[in-house]
């Protein structure tokens, strides 16, 4: 299988994910999950290189932003652990809307971004199942084969994913969302996450989030 943009290695790629373990223990260590920062949630929200999918009620009164990597361990136990209760309990609700934005890591989570982003406003049901079965790609010999054979059952074949992965326009758009995020917003590891502009680094349960959405709800 040939990947012409970035035609990563297995060294490469464990390289990548060893840099990025690094990133993303750090302040999950930390266990703080007071704000580490705000931004302007105009700015936040400006349009992107590529168009944001947004779960939930446009209009809700909470915005959550994750910033995340396929290949981060930490996201995918998010989406695993605590985003079927976040969605459930604020996202379905019309308390919160929810975007995911792509922050890659390395090659192989931008290639596997690139291919979630083939399927339209399905990417988001792609990217759970990635990261559902992120041990069977991401930390493979063969990882860009694994990434295959997870993919297809949504019905892509190899033609239309060889294709994908030779789109160096999307790849550069992917590549843009994740620079504005570091320039922009000061983001360096994953998972980050933005509610109504504030930042969170790190893992966070569903306790913190519903008290840190509480509190962003409006005065009835």
């Amino acid at each position: 299988m040939s990947f012409p943009i970035f035609a990563p290695s297995r060294r490469r790629v464990l390289s990548f994910a060893a840099g990025a373990l690094v990133l993303v223990l750090s302040p999950a260590l930390a266990g703080d999950k007071a704000p580490a920062g705000k931004v302007p949630v105009e700015e936040l929200m400006a349009p992107n290189a590529l168009p944001d999918i947004v779960e939930g009620d446009a209009n809700a009164p909470v915005t959550i932003v994750e910033y995340a990597s396929m290949t981060c361990s930490h996201c995918a136990a998010f989406h695993k652990e605590v985003y079927p209760a976040l969605k459930k309990n604020y996202v379905d609700t019309g308390k919160a809307k929810f975007i995911l934005r792509e922050f890659p890591l390395d090659p192989l989570a931008a290639a596997a971004f690139m291919l979630a982003r083939e399927l339209g406003d399905k990417r988001d049901a792609v990217v759970d199942l990635l990261f559902a079965q992120q041990k069977n790609w991401a930390f493979i010999d063969n990882p860009l084969d694994g990434l295959a054979n997870v993919l297809k059952q949504t019905g892509l074949g190899q033609d239309k994913i060889d294709a994908v992965l030779k789109d160096k326009a999307l790849y550069e758009k992917i590549n843009a969302v994740r620079t504005r995020a570091s320039e922009k917003f000061g983001v360096n590891s994953t998972p980050t996450f933005f509610v109504n502009g504030d930042k969170y680094t790190g893992e966070i349960s569903i306790d913190d989030l519903g008290k840190i959405i509480a509190a962003h709800m409006p005065a009835k």
